[in-house]
């Protein structure tokens, strides 16, 4: 692979992101991508220009009237989903934690909550204490700890007729294994319950449709997709409608803005529709911004599918190196192992070689615990669509380096 993949510049891609310039090799961006000159600019001049608070009378309140909906169709665009259904928070965490509370108003002692030890803590720990606080029971699924796998079946063990809601990953943030969740949000609405999904790791690798997917809800965070630290979530304005969260009393009741709680943050939402912009360029292509990111995030799966099979077939090359889930369908994503050596030594190591690489858990405790890695986890490598064939072989020879 020289770089150039079926219309696929990367380092035209890299050319972008002012950050690459300091020379790490970036295997990071599963916990932040690196942001593009393009965004930042963006977020400069919304700091600088006349804003205030929403309105149509002013320069300064239409100038914020229309960040908000540019971002709102933005992600709309993005994620396959109806502009009046997406909600902004201030992260992932900070949305599941408040619609956890807000649909667990009308669960009750014998109701049921599903949660996939696969997850993300942020798509577990939301459900759990919102069912301890109304006396619901949670009921776990575990995973193939040999292949990552994630089987419908073993979710559908765990439904009955008193499951109210799934929650379940869009695609693992340590092993990168992605769920069938068409199926299982199928399953979900079989026994009348929700389906709520984490696709904080799935969205940067894959065109997301909210419609395709069958999920009632798709949480997801901007910066793991070249954006600003923002949270977002879509669903279907009615079902949103049904829902009544605790807000002020003057704020707004309408769908989406009751479950925004207070001003939002203007330069984030503008950088956000930057970044949807931006990730809609990265492969030629014509038709509205819809049309243009499904044929560039086709564009970056190949690029980065096409590098975790070069990642792959050099670490399996080095005999002291243990990789961790080998899923059918998997996001771009490598966890992995060194004999010898701990998974902080690792990243250490690598780090003083200018590759980041980090180790840990990534507070998806439950897949590392039972992984049986414990609360160390392993050593992460992800790719992300500014990752080049120069950065994978810096990697493997760091790594066959450290154990040589």
């Amino acid at each position: 692979m020289d770089g150039i993949e079926r219309g696929y510049d990367v380092d035209v891609v890299r050319a972008h992101f002012p950050a690459l310039a300091e020379g790490a090799a970036h295997f990071d961006s599963p916990g932040g991508s690196q942001v593009p000159h393009d965004v930042a600019t963006v977020m400069a001049e919304t700091l600088i220009a006349a804003v205030a608070n929403r309105g149509r009378v002013t320069t300064a309140e239409c100038r914020a009237e229309g960040i908000v909906t540019d971002a709102r169709q933005a992600m709309a665009d993005l994620l396959g989903a109806e502009v009046a259904g997406v909600v902004f928070g201030r992260s992932m965490t900070q949305l599941t934690f408040d619609f956890s509370r807000t649909l667990a108003k009308r669960w009750g002692p014998g109701d049921e909550v599903v949660v996939s030890r696969l997850d993300h803590d942020a798509n577990i720990r939301p459900w759990v204490r919102a069912a301890e606080a109304v006396g619901a029971t949670v009921r776990w699924v575990g995973f193939d700890r040999q292949t990552g796998e994630l089987p419908v079946e073993a979710v559908a063990e765990q439904l009955s007729g008193r499951t109210r809601l799934v929650a379940v990953t869009g695609a693992s943030n340590l092993l990168g294994t992605r769920p069938d969740i068409p199926a299982i949000a199928a399953a979900a609405h079989q026994a009348g319950a929700l389906c709520y999904v984490d696709g904080v790791h799935l969205t940067p690798h894959a065109s997301v449709d909210l419609r395709a997917l069958g999920a009632d809800f798709y949480a997801c965070s901007p910066y793991k997709f070249c954006g600003p630290h923002l949270g977002v979530l879509a669903a279907s304005p009615a079902l949103l409608e049904e829902l009544h969260p605790d807000k002020l009393l003057p704020s707004s009741d309408a769908v989406p803005e009751r479950f925004e709680l207070g001003t939002l943050p203007y330069e984030s939402l503008a950088g956000t529709a930057a970044a949807v912009d931006f990730l809609a360029g990265l492969a030629p292509s014509a038709g509205n911004r819809a049309a243009r990111l499904r044929v560039s995030m086709a564009a970056v799966r190949r690029h980065e599918e096409g590098l975790l099979d070069r990642l792959e077939a050099g670490l399996d090359g080095i005999p002291a190196v243990t990789r961790y889930g080998r899923a059918a369908a998997r996001t771009p994503l490598v966890l992995f192992a060194v004999d010898g050596h701990r998974p902080a030594e690792v990243y250490r190591r690598l780090a003083a070689s200018k590759v980041n690489a980090p180790a840990g858990t990534f507070y998806a405790i439950e897949c590392a615990r039972w992984l049986g890695l414990g609360d160390e986890g392993g050593v992460r490598a992800g790719i992300a669509p500014y990752t080049s064939p120069g950065d994978v072989d810096r990697l493997v020879q760091a790594v066959a380096d450290l154990v040589g």
